[in-house]
């Protein structure tokens, strides 16, 4: 019984560092849409206004 006392107590504690861990580093926002006139730049990562001619 204290062998899954202990177990149970350990992944509890662990849990949140996962969820930490998988979203870690990701500084870089994106929009889901650009308004209308723009169009999204993959290369750096905005909206930028779409030019004709």
């Amino acid at each position: 019984m204290r062998a899954k006392t202990l177990f149970a107590a350990a992944f509890m504690a662990l849990l949140p560092v996962t969820g930490f861990a998988m979203c870690s580093g990701h500084t870089q926002e994106t929009a889901a849409t650009c308004m209308d006139g723009y169009t999204w730049d993959g290369e750096s990562g905005t909206c930028v206004e779409i030019t004709t001619g």
